[in-house]
């Protein structure tokens, strides 16, 4: 079983990852509705055809970091890709919820 360290990055460490010169993926896993009431700059949207790319396509350490409302919804998504070889996969501890708080106050909440 992985630590929580293994799993998740809070969102200043996420913050920080997202200004080096070789950011990670964000995918966000939350619904289509949620999505247009805010998302990060380059977040994709998970959608079947993501997935379907994600598996097939993408290496295997590719960093990767899910987020959704609160991290429940992305901590799932985490366990789902490291379960398929992914080994460079975290969830966003509190979500898009906690970067509105920590991050980028001016972002909606909902």
């Amino acid at each position: 079983m992985f630590s929580p360290s293994e799993m998740e990055y809070t969102v200043n460490e996420v913050a920080n990852l997202l200004n080096t010169d070789t950011p990670p993926k964000l995918v966000d896993i939350r619904q289509p509705h949620e999505y247009e009431i805010v998302r990060l700059e380059n977040g994709q949207l998970l959608t079947q055809e993501l997935v379907d790319d994600i598996l097939t396509n993408w290496e295997k350490d590719t960093p990767i970091i899910c987020y959704c409302h609160h991290g429940g919804r992305s901590m799932q998504a985490t366990m789902f890709f490291r379960q398929n070889g992914f080994t460079n996969v975290r969830s966003m501890k509190g979500g898009i919820n906690q970067w509105a708080i920590d991050i980028n106050p001016a972002l909606p909440r909902y």
